[in-house]
């Protein structure tokens, strides 16, 4: 199967087996041509035998009484024969069919003159068999008139096809024998070419086997050849995003090893110091619901920051309301917002984008849960969704701090919390990588009156399915 083929032998297959193809079929073409050739240099052979044959007749009585006299010796035959290998015989009859001289084995010919003969005389060539072999016939109505009378014969001359036939296949043979070389050195020529050709991709494959293990570094294009820089393009492209992927990886565990590591820390002294009664039992089992929060919180969100991955690489979400997932995020989230009497405002409009449900409540409680803990006792929250019918927009506005302009730089990244004490700094990771999967993007940004920050907007914009569906 060429499936399987190298690219070499795809080359050469794809090259030579049309070449050997067309050489096959131009012999038998040229073969038929030949044979064509060799009969219209005989059949003037048989022509010339017929006549001699016809001048040799008499007759005597005129038209239907008209008999035929023939003394046709085989040996008149014999100038016409041009070697030793073909055998011609001959059959003088009348128009009725009866014999009048020659080879009765030679069937009577029983067809018609053709409209336009290919010479001047009333001549019709054919192809037929005597005695079991094949032969070509020519077949002249030869007008006999004599002092005695007039009357019209038909002289049939056969001669065995083994001459022609050898003419023929001489003729193919030196045809082929000369193709077959071509064809040789053609296949010669292609495989030197293709030896060449394909020699930047097999040291390219050479160059990347003998790489050490995790080096994704570039591959260098000098000197390579123009079709194959999109390939390389692509591949450098793949692994400057793969170097990026391992070295984002990389950090994340080594950041979450510490993140963990420090709760567990903790923990652990909390225990200790309950156990030797430092502090009230009471106190102490706080601290460490406290702690034991965090530390759940954090892995939850770790957990989450897996799962957008994950579903990164499933197949083409369905489409969903995102208006019915705020609402019911929002609803879920209620009583946060009850026990610091926050004046919460939500304002939607239907918009369908096509996603996995999980991304967007996910998305929308991180944002919603930052935006409560960040907001004051009895401050405000707003939570809206516009569309505008190529991208719709979730904008949730607090009314919180703010942020500085050097916490912008870094919000994103993985444990950047902006209050180290409430937070695990996953939050806003999360939805800029659920964001990003969904081919959006998120801002943030200061809410100002009078010349002070009063709050801050989260805005995420997504594109909108195609006809809502």
């Amino acid at each position: 199967m060429i499936q399987g083929l190298s690219l070499r032998r795809r080359l050469l297959v794809g090259i030579l087996v049309p070449v050997v193809a067309l050489t096959a079929f131009n012999g038998a073409s040229l073969y038929r041509q030949a044979l064509v050739a060799a009969n219209t240099a005989y059949d003037r052979t048989l022509l010339a035998s017929a006549k001699v044959i016809g001048e040799q007749l008499d007759v005597e009585g005129y038209d239907e009484l008209a008999q035929l006299h023939a003394t046709v010796p085989y040996s008149a035959l014999e100038a016409f024969e041009a070697d030793n290998r073909s055998q011609m015989v001959y059959r003088v009859s009348n128009l009725h069919g009866e014999m009048i001289s020659g080879y009765a084995q030679l069937p009577f010919w029983r067809g018609t003159l053709p409209a336009r003969p290919p010479y001047a005389a009333l001549v019709d060539f054919y192809d037929d068999t005597y005695e079991g072999r094949e032969v070509r016939v020519a077949v002249l109505l030869q007008p006999v008139a004599s002092s005695q009378g007039r009357g019209m014969a038909v002289v049939q001359v056969a001669e065995t096809l083994e001459l022609r036939q050898t003419l023929a296949r001489a003729v193919l043979v030196d045809t082929l024998w000369r193709q077959a070389v071509l064809v040789l050195v053609l296949a010669a020529v292609v495989v030197l070419v293709v030896q060449r050709t394909t020699r930047p991709v097999r040291q390219l494959s050479g160059e990347l086997q003998a790489r050490p293990e995790g080096d994704l570094t570039p591959i260098s294009t000098a000197g390579a050849p123009r079709e194959l820089l999109p390939l390389l393009d692509a591949t450098n492209d793949v692994m400057t995003r793969l170097a990026q992927l391992l070295e984002n990886q990389k950090r994340f565990v080594r950041d979450t090893s510490h993140q963990l590591r420090t709760p567990l820390a903790v923990l652990k002294t909390q225990v200790q110091s309950a156990l030797r009664h430092d502090v009230e039992p009471t106190q102490a089992l706080r601290e460490i619901s406290t702690t034991i929060d965090r530390a759940t919180q954090l892995a939850n969100q770790m957990l989450a920051l897996a799962k957008v991955e994950q579903l990164r690489q499933q197949s083409q979400a369905d489409v969903t309301d995102l208006a019915e997932v705020v609402r019911a995020v929002s609803l879920d989230l209620a009583p946060l917002v009850a026990d610091k009497e926050i004046d919460f405002g939500l304002e939607t409009v239907p918009a369908s984008v096509r996603a996995h449900e999980w991304m967007l409540r996910e998305l929308t409680r991180n944002l919603l849960h930052n935006a409560i803990r960040h907001t004051p006792v009895h401050g405000m929250l707003d939570v809206r969704v516009v569309a505008d019918g190529r991208a719709v927009a979730l904008v949730v506005a607090d009314g919180g701090p703010g942020i500085t302009a050097e916490l912008r730089t870094r919000l994103f990244q993985p444990f950047s919390a902006g209050d180290s004490l409430t937070g695990s700094g996953l939050g806003l990771a999360i939805c800029d990588e659920i964001v990003r999967a969904l081919g959006g993007a998120i801002t943030l940004e200061n809410r100002t009156a009078s010349g002070r920050v009063v709050g801050l907007d989260a805005t995420v914009r997504l594109p909108l399915a195609e006809n809502g569906g």
